[in-house]
């Protein structure tokens, strides 16, 4: 099932937020409403019974007692539904205004408020209405005369309908408020995730030939800045990286090229004319030297392959760098010597890895120095411990300099500085890829560092643990 989409999903929490706000901002409005109608009842309340407490506090003879109704009757005058109802301890009934609904609250009520002489307010439905009312005790002028209880009401049917107007309003207005705050989340989504579509569009038409497309950071949000940047280096990478895939299938071609054709020439001479057993022999042994450079450089892009992948797992066993060292120079010393250059040594340490390839991984970089190396130079190999766990390898030798911005691309394959050179007799343009691919393989760092003096490659590996090291 397919997740809900992210403006979907935005647009139902504004909803959801705004519902919240909308609700609580209802609820707060009617509350206050309500609560202001009932201080206004129960201010008009309570002042009818301070009225009809200071006329019966002014009754001292029971002439004034009966005269008590028609003085009422006069202050209650124009207060249209408002009834005052005044009653004795035993129920009778001293007093109830005209045309008026006179409510009996309930016993419990009469009597709470007969004993601790609070005022006690409630609410009534009577014929239909609705009445709030207040019931207290008030006391006469006349000794020996016990306090009657008196029943003010008042319709408040007027109120009710205007809350209930009032609450049919406000609940409408939140719904389309509700539904607004939806509808504007929604545009404010879709227009906030327009950079992710521009992304999305951007995406969808990018080929191996429309890799320089960017988007604009500037046209972008704040929080977007940083995924665009991203999505833009990512574009840059993969411009780099098919840019390079280009040059590297160009020059594989190229590579690949000039054996087959020396191949192909040579066998159509061959084949031009007949020749001696000797002369055909030539032609092998020549033909055999290009299916031996062929070999190679196929068995190196297999290893550069393998690297790629992360499928070169050297083994682990303690190298002396010394030695492996020593036996390289035996081995070159024919070559050093044609070019007439010197070969040198110092220092010693052990490093884990593999033997065979960090020897390949040397005679790379040793071969390498030998052919730009000038007659009478000298190829110094330098070995020594680098802090606590590391063992540092630097191959250096004097001769032109490498111009710095040829340096960061000095291990990619095929890369030559001087572009003009053949390859004829200087290999395939790998060995200095195969050996950082080496070195990556055992943990360790390649780098390379060129002045007019003298050209350095430094490798860094981890240090072979010792005996004592061992022990502790």
């Amino acid at each position: 099932m397919r997740r809900p989409s992210i403006t979907l999903r935005l647009t139902l929490l504004f909803a959801l937020t705004s519902a919240l706000v909308l609700v609580a901002l209802g609820s707060f409005l009617k509350y206050a409403v309500e609560r202001h109608f009932e201080q206004q009842d129960l201010q008009e309340l309570t002042g009818k019974l301070e009225l009809t407490r200071h006329a019966l506090g002014r009754v001292h003879d029971q002439a004034g007692l009966d005269d008590l109704p028609q003085h009422l009757g006069d202050a209650l005058v124009g207060h249209h539904g408002l009834s005052v109802t005044i009653v004795d301890d035993q129920g009778v009934v001293w007093f109830a205004s005209a045309g008026a609904h006179h409510p009996r609250p309930p016993v419990e009520v009469l009597a709470k408020a007969a004993g601790d002489g609070r005022i006690e307010t409630m609410t009534v439905r009577m014929d239909g209405r609705a009445l709030r009312c207040i019931v207290a005790r008030a006391t006469v002028g006349i000794a020996g005369k016990p306090p009657f209880s008196v029943i003010l009401a008042l319709d408040i049917e007027h109120h009710m309908a205007f809350t209930r107007m009032f609450d049919r309003a406000i609940w409408l207005s939140v719904a389309i408020g509700i539904l607004l705050a939806g509808l504007l989340g929604w545009f404010a989504a879709r227009r906030g995730l327009a950079p992710l579509r521009a992304m999305a569009e951007l995406a969808h038409g990018i080929s191996a030939s429309q890799l320089d497309r960017r988007l604009p950071t500037e046209a972008v949000p704040r929080e977007l800045i940083e995924p665009v940047t991203a999505f833009n280096g990512m574009l840059s990478r993969l411009e780099d990286s098919f840019k390079r895939l280009s040059d590297f299938s160009s020059d594989l071609a190229h590579e690949l090229r000039t054996p087959i054709s020396n191949l192909m020439t040579q066998t159509q001479v061959a084949l031009a004319q007949a020749r001696s057993a000797e002369a055909y022999r030539e032609i092998l042994y020549s033909s055999m030297e290009e299916y031996d450079r062929l070999a190679r450089m196929i068995g190196d892009m297999l290893f550069l392959a393998k690297a790629d992948h992360g499928l070169i797992v050297p083994r682990r066993e303690t190298v002396d760098l010394a030695a492996e060292v020593a036996g390289l120079f035996e081995f070159y010393d024919a070559l050093a010597e044609s070019h007439g250059v010197h070969l040198a040594l110092a220092g010693q340490a052990a490093v884990a890895g593999d033997k065979l390839m960090l020897r390949r991984a040397l005679s790379n970089l040793i071969s390498n120095a030998i052919r730009h190396t000038p007659p009478e130079g000298t190829i110094s190999v330098q070995i020594e411990a680098c802090g606590t766990d590391r063992v540092c390898i630097a191959v250096g030798n004097p001769g032109t300099p490498i111009p710095p911005e040829h340096l960061p691309r000095l291990f990619e394959r095929f890369y030559r500085v001087d572009a003009s050179r053949q390859r004829g007799g200087e290999g395939a343009g790998l060995g200095l890829a195969i050996t950082q691919s080496i070195v990556a393989a055992h943990r360790g760092t390649l780098t390379v560092h060129s002045d007019a003096e003298r050209t350095r490659f430094d490798i860094v590996l981890p240090r072979a643990e010792t005996s004592a090291d061992a022990g502790t």
